[in-house]
């Protein structure tokens, strides 16, 4: 904690609490030997379960002055159900025709003032900015976040020449009234679906939009990084149907040519996942270009299940835990932790640090004092088949391993860290600008191969930053972009202990605030603020770590040497172990 003591601000969260580390159970008291006992503060974030409120905006008032004028047009976006039709009229005619709210949507914290005659200024104070698809595109700082309306007056009266492209809207509307979600494309390869995260409306249209955003495509910005298998050029009808038993009907309208089994299956595996974000479709049926989509067998309703094996959190991965205890690798559910009987089992290697491939077949381990790295085969003949494929390193980190079996490494050297990988028996050097050179504590490689998530250390805090990960055809990796540090709601500065994934598009990080308080908040992975399925958690007593895994509904554990706190499931609260852990994390 380097002495640091932090304040934080509140996070507009309901909160129950739960006992963790001092529990009776039917043996006798159970304390956490870090100085428990542990309370979890448990908080999740806004869920808008009842419907907005009616907003029926006033249109133009005679005599309005400039300023009141530009509130007014503020004011009429805010329109419930969403509308832009009073929006309108506070706009020129020739405004009017090439006005386009659709094209973006910008949120803004405080009540602005607007300013002037001839030109109205507005600043908006804690403004951020989503594109068409709803994806987030990070905030305005000034001066980006004043916008200027020329205006002129018609008939005697005020109105806005020009308008900004864009639904602009205060942060507190926009959370009630869209939810986030992710659009499933493909990895270059199309081996497997890489989420997007996106902001949509809620109610009726949810499933419109939703494929709306697929046929938008991922956009030049992703390029390399994921693709999608729905022709381009195609459009929808006036929207997507859903019947009372749950069928979607979605017809594709545009010229396509003749699409292969192979090309279909992958563009209903990018339908099926978006599409089962809304519970009130189990099924869906597609025409393209007026025919209508079969396979093989003459299948034409297709479940929301459908495309299980691209599962982003990868396909039939492990679900079993693995760590280390007495420098042997361990694995099994919290209550039956046991050596595996591959190498690293039955022998201690002095293991400090352990990843396992998704599958479960293969452990790398980081030895030597964090110098170098070797790799076995989780189960099969003992003393065979261990490989040192780094030696000669400073402080190797827990390595991870993606969908393609890519194992990535990260040396944290006195110079700042550097990222590599491995593939084909060859160690790749690869420059992540942001975190090449960085200090770097912890970092995390998403199952899909696509992002990275670092933890830098700066002298004022620490910080989280992802990085996209390009590759081309073939799967092989061209380079990174620049990392972007994901935001972190509230003040104080952050010393970042551990970070898990807990979905494909959201992290767990623990956050230590002093030696015997730690939060624990699940964040998304593109900085979006509207943490609508955010959870947070804060724990009195020490906790060495995380363990979280890809996988939807699987436990979020806090970890300590002895104990573990399921923090997804407060009922099912400590499990504790019967010997100490020194690492515990799920696959990946």
């Amino acid at each position: 904690m380097n002495g640091r003591t932090r304040s934080r601000v509140g996070l507009r969260r309901a909160t129950v609490v739960v006992v963790v580390g001092l529990m009776l159970l039917t043996t006798g008291c159970i304390r956490m030997p870090e100085g428990g006992p542990v309370v979890a503060t448990h908080s999740r974030g806004i869920v808008a379960n009842e419907p907005p409120i009616y907003i029926d905006p006033r249109p133009p008032q005679r005599g309005a002055s400039a300023p009141d004028i530009v509130k007014g047009f503020l004011d009429a976006m805010t329109a419930t159900p969403i509308q832009t039709n009073v929006a309108k009229q506070f706009l020129t005619k020739d405004a009017q025709s090439v006005w386009n709210p659709e094209r973006q949507t910008i949120t803004y914290a405080d009540t602005p003032s607007p300013i002037g005659l001839s030109y109205v200024t507005v600043p908006l104070a804690g403004a951020h900015r989503y594109d068409a698809r709803g994806a987030w595109r990070g905030s305005l700082p000034p001066p980006r976040n004043v916008v200027q309306f020329p205006m002129r007056q018609v008939d005697g009266e005020w109105r806005i020449s020009r308008a900004p492209d864009a639904l602009i809207v205060p942060e507190s509307w926009f959370e009630q009234r869209f939810r986030p979600v992710s659009l499933f494309f493909f990895d270059p390869t199309a081996r497997i679906l890489v989420p997007e995260p996106v902001v949509v409306p809620r109610g009726e249209q949810l499933a419109t939009t939703l494929v709306n955003g697929l046929l938008r495509g991922p956009g030049r910005a992703l390029t390399h990084v994921s693709r999608s298998f729905i022709p381009p050029g195609l459009s929808l009808g006036l929207s997507v149907p859903v019947s009372g038993d749950g069928v979607a009907d979605i017809s594709l309208k545009g010229e396509v040519g003749k699409q292969t089994p192979q090309a279909l299956e992958l563009m209903l595996a990018q339908l099926a996942w978006t599409l089962r974000q809304e519970p009130a479709i189990r099924a869906f049926r597609v025409t393209l270009g007026g025919e209508p989509v079969s396979l093989p067998g003459g299948v034409s309703v297709f479940d929301v299940d459908h495309g299980g094996a691209y599962d982003p959190a990868g396909f039939q991965a492990s679900s079993l835990l693995f760590g280390l205890r007495g420098g042997r690798l361990v694995a099994g559910r919290p209550d039956t932790l046991a050596p595996v009987d591959g190498p690293l089992g039955a022998t201690d290697y002095g293991a400090s640090a352990d990843g396992v491939n998704l599958r479960g077949t293969r452990v790398a381990a980081v030895t030597d004092n964090g110098r170098s790295l070797l790799e076995a085969p989780v189960r099969g003949p003992q003393g065979q088949d261990v490989h040192q494929i780094v030696s000669g390193a400073t402080r190797l980190l827990r390595p991870a391993w993606d969908f393609s079996d890519r194992l990535w490494i990260v040396d944290d050297t006195a110079h700042g860290a550097r990222v590599s990988f491995v593939e084909g028996g060859r160690i790749h050097a690869l420059r992540v600008p942001g975190v090449s050179g960085q200090q770097v504590p912890r970092f995390l490689v998403s199952r899909d191969g696509s992002r990275l998530v670092a933890v830098v250390h700066r002298r004022s805090g620490d910080a989280l930053m992802v990085s996209r990960l390009l590759h081309d055809d073939h799967g092989r990796v061209l380079r990174s972009t620049r990392a972007s540090r994901i935001g972190w709601e509230g003040s104080g500065s952050l010393d970042i202990r551990d970070i898990a994934w807990q979905t494909p598009t959201t992290v767990a990080v623990l956050d230590v605030i002093t030696p015997e308080l730690a939060q624990v908040r699940t964040i998304s992975v593109d900085g979006s603020p509207l943490g609508l399925d955010s959870l947070t958690y804060t724990l009195n007593g020490r906790v060495r770590s995380l363990a979280g895994s890809a996988v939807r509904g699987e436990p979020l554990y806090a970890v300590s040497n002895t104990s573990l706190y399921d923090l997804t499931n407060a009922d099912q609260g400590l499990t504790p172990l019967d010997a100490p852990v020194s690492t515990l994390d799920y696959a990946g």
